[in-house]
């Protein structure tokens, strides 16, 4: 009877899967249109009665991306007066859309990683189209200094991106 080779195993080959390493708390939005007269014009006296009525609670220990969906031009201290409402209540904020806050915390989280567990390693770097390519850049530049080699794709068949 002919015995089973695990060609993958073989190889050595140890598999970093980026969606591991995604925030799973999704942010949350604030879109401060909804602040603005016709939201499109701020009012100061109107907008910061609405600051001050908003339920600020539903942010609570959460990843707040604040932005605007209009063209408006809101001044800079209506952005620090939602600052202020967000700083005692939120895990983190930024002004940038949900989708790029999360691409950012994302990306920090790659930064973060133990690159020891890499070192002198054959890594291959699991193929996902759905992700934003800044990832696979990042984890190239962070990989090529440590790994022994950088492949793409699934372990079965992985793409050569370098070797030393």
């Amino acid at each position: 009877m002919e015995q089973f080779v695990n060609k993958v195993e073989q190889l050595g080959l140890i598999t970093l899967d980026p969606l591991e390493h995604q925030p799973i708390k999704k942010a949350k939005a604030l879109d401060i249109s909804q602040f603005l007269f016709a939201g499109l014009m701020l009012k100061e006296k109107e907008f910061k009665e609405q600051i001050k009525e908003f339920d600020w609670s539903i942010f609570q220990d959460e990843y707040v991306a604040v932005y605007c969906s209009t063209d408006a031009i809101v001044p800079s201290w209506a952005y620090m007066m939602i600052g202020d409402k967000l700083s005692s209540l939120a895990a983190e904020m930024a002004f940038m859309k949900p989708e790029e806050f999360d691409l950012k915390r994302w990306l920090h989280a790659l930064e973060s990683m133990d690159l020891s567990l890499f070192e002198d390693q054959k890594i291959v770097v699991r193929a996902h189209t759905s992700i934003d390519p800044s990832i696979y850049l990042l984890l190239t530049h962070l990989l090529k200094p440590v790994v022994k080699a950088l492949y793409y794709g699934e372990a079965g068949l992985p793409k050569v991106i370098f070797k030393k």
